[in-house]
């Protein structure tokens, strides 16, 4: 089978050749994408296809359950060098529907290692357990929780220091939250998007707390 993917790659790179002889010496020059994508590791949701973007149009990271935890120093360090050096313009937190991570999250079992990183999942679900509670359907509730879970890591990716830092410095960047259909192959924007507006926000709210430290 690894022949096969071998063969399959230089098949495409003389098809692209044929087609655009200066497709890769173009593409070898500059990396200048406008999104970030942060979305699931899962096989199904591969962020050039879906999107119709060509290689080089997306700066891509990906883990189980598109997750935004503060200490992965391995998705802070894609983020600042998208922000930093590649300058993008949007960053695309993607989940989807049926995730099989925010899945075993909720399903009570033990998984090992992953159920430690998938605590931000039962969080989710834990502080909308009244809105998850009043959906009968079992997998309306499940999608709905998926969604919740995507627009959690929006907001916690807007209250990281790097994304506070380039807000701060004036840089127009947005967050925005979608999430995919594999039923259908749909995406759909959850509405939950943020700006620099959520860095006045934080500001305001440590300033408020500045000031009451001191009175006190």
């Amino acid at each position: 089978m690894l022949d096969d993917l071998i063969d399959h790659n230089r098949r495409w790179a003389a098809e692209r050749s044929r087609e655009d002889p200066e497709y890769f010496s173009r593409l070898s020059a500059l990396q200048r994408p406008d999104f970030l994508w942060i979305g699931c590791s899962d096989s199904r949701v591969p962020a050039n296809v879906i999107t119709g973007l060509e290689p080089g149009e997306v700066f891509v990271h990906r883990n189980v359950a598109n997750l935004v935890h503060r200490g992965d120093m391995n998705l802070l360090s894609v983020l600042e060098y998208a922000v930093e050096n590649l300058e993008v313009k949007r960053i695309i937190i993607c989940g989807h529907y049926g995730c099989g991570g925010v899945k075993a999250a909720i399903d009570g079992q033990r998984h090992g290692l992953i159920d430690h990183w998938l605590q931000p999942v039962r969080d989710v679900a834990t502080n909308a357990h009244q809105e998850l509670a009043a959906i009968a359907n079992e997998d309306e509730r499940f999608n709905r929780l998926c969604e919740l879970s995507i627009e959690t890591q929006v907001e916690t990716l807007a209250r990281t220091p790097i994304m506070q830092s380039a807000w701060r410095e004036g840089k127009d960047i947005e967050i925005h939250g979608w999430v995919y259909g594999l039923n259908d192959g749909l995406l759909r924007d959850l509405d939950c998007t943020c700006g620099a507006q959520a860095q006045r926000d934080d500001q305001t709210h440590l300033e408020f707390l500045r000031d009451t430290s001191q009175k006190t």
